[in-house]
């Protein structure tokens, strides 16, 4: 076996860099085609391994997860964004920081958030009309934005405020587009693009110190109504008392920063990683639903049938949408297609093995969902929209990390159980009223943080 695993031929200024760059969807999927379990690629200023086999992701994820760790790209815009937030904290602080986390994503706790879900959801599809075409990416990140703000910070945000964080996520994700020649240009460099990125952080910032600052005065003053600018309830601070629910995560962080356990820079860092991270990746897990659906009729029409039974006797709960087992199918399968986070990265703390293969201390290590979701080797027929392979007796023949749309192991994503109850809750509401026909070109793609549609995603509303 040779000592160096395969990948394509890069140039010699920028390796595979602009081959990532130009396509990276269609460039994963052809290493993953072509070079097997663990392909070499050439990304910029250190060694990349991609890796496409389940087995090789599980021991990355959860056997041996004390081996490797997040690694630094040496690239200090997301430091800028996220500083030492959940998503990029490691050792004693992620450790802390997840401790204090926990209780606010307990089990118990998201599901009695569903009336929250609900209320926003009602509140904005009162605006809806039929005939009216929307964004539906922008309709559904807006809900988000406010479940997300309502649920873990227990406070409002104003539309004003929603809207200046949906127009700030453009410079923000174009910063982390893929780009070989921004290894070639110092961050400190005053580019419009470093320009926009730095002035969208400070935006981003002043609108959480917004919500702070009122939540810390409804605190202050018991005459404040909790409730939303739109008039929708939010959870307040509860927690201490025998039987109450833990308490929302802005609660939990400014207790901690009372008695000296966090910083305001922790603070700051918690808060913006959850306002992105907790309503960007079910927005988008709900805009590839949709769209799906709209090309998928017959699906469409059993999550209906679904919709209306959750509803039937008022608004749907949790319990109502545990019953969604085939809704629940087909956001499985709407993941396993578009998976909003399409690629994770880890490093190994010293020489490992993987894949018959030697792979660096210091590396960087692709564990790609979209080549992994999308291979042959794993599913029959990869393409096709499929819910029905989510069957248990179809699951049970595939690898358990086939599929990882929130990651594994130590590190899998938090808001998993919150994500996924938000979500079946929407499709409820929305599939028990309307429908929504898609009336865009075909979908094309683009890779940042996150996988964003490359255009708007436009939806014809029809009542049912």
């Amino acid at each position: 076996m040779s000592v160096t695993p395969p990948g394509p031929l890069g140039d010699p200024l920028f390796g595979n860099g602009r081959q990532f760059a130009d396509d990276p969807f269609g460039f994963l999927r052809a290493c993953a085609d072509s070079y097997g379990d663990v392909v070499r690629l050439d990304l910029g200023p250190r060694e990349t391994y991609l890796l496409t086999n389940p087995a090789d992701v599980e021991r990355v994820l959860v056997a041996d997860a004390e081996r490797y760790r997040k690694p630094q790209f040496g690239d200090d815009a997301m430091d800028a964004l996220l500083g030492d937030g959940l998503l990029m904290s490691e050792g004693d602080t992620w450790q802390r920081q997840r401790k204090l986390a926990n209780p606010s994503f307990h089990n118990r706790r998201i599901g009695a958030l569903d009336g929250t879900m609900v209320d926003h959801t009602e509140s904005q599809l009162a605006d809806w009309r039929a005939g009216d075409v929307v964004d539906i990416q922008l309709e559904v990140a807006r809900l988000t934005v406010k479940i997300i703000v309502s649920a873990m910070f227990g406070a409002d945000i104003t539309d004003e405020e929603v809207k200046t964080v949906q127009e700030n996520l453009e410079p923000l994700g174009a910063r982390f587009e893929p780009d070989p020649r921004r290894y070639l240009i110092p961050n400190w460099v005053p580019t419009r693009e470093n320009r926009e990125f730095d002035a969208a952080i400070d935006t981003l910032e002043s609108v959480i110190d917004g919500i702070v600052d009122r939540r810390r005065g409804t605190e202050r003053d018991p005459s404040v109504d909790p409730a939303g600018s739109e008039g929708v309830a939010v959870p307040g601070p509860a927690g201490d008392g025998d039987g109450d629910l833990p308490m929302d995560l802005l609660s939990v962080l400014l207790r901690a920063r009372d008695r000296g356990e966090q910083t305001d820079e922790n603070l700051r860092d918690e808060l913006v990683t959850m306002l992105l991270a907790g309503h960007d990746t079910t927005a988008l897990a709900l805009t590839y639903t949709f769209y799906l659906l709209s090309n998928h009729p017959e699906a469409r029409e059993r999550v209906e049938r679904e919709a209306e039974t959750a509803v039937a006797d008022g608004p749907p709960t949790a319990a109502d949408v545990r019953e969604m087992a085939y809704t629940e199918r087909v956001l499985n399968e709407s993941m396993r297609l578009y998976p909003p986070v399409y690629t994770l990265f880890r490093e190994p703390k010293l020489d490992v093995k993987l894949g018959g293969y030697r792979i660096p201390e210091g590396s960087a290590l692709m564990l790609s969902q979209w080549a992994v979701h999308r291979s042959s080797r794993w599913y029959d027929d990869p393409e096709a929209f499929d819910p029905d392979r989510w069957k248990p007796e179809r699951r049970s023949q595939r690898p358990r990390f086939a599929y990882f749309p929130f990651g594994g192991g130590p590190r899998h994503c938090i808001g998993k159980a919150f994500s996924l109850l938000e979500a079946k809750l929407i499709l409820a509401e929305v599939c028990s009223r309307f429908e929504l026909d898609y009336e865009g070109p075909d979908l094309s793609l683009r890779g940042s943080l996150t996988m964003h549609p490359n255009h708007p995603v436009p939806m014809r509303i029809r009542e049912r």
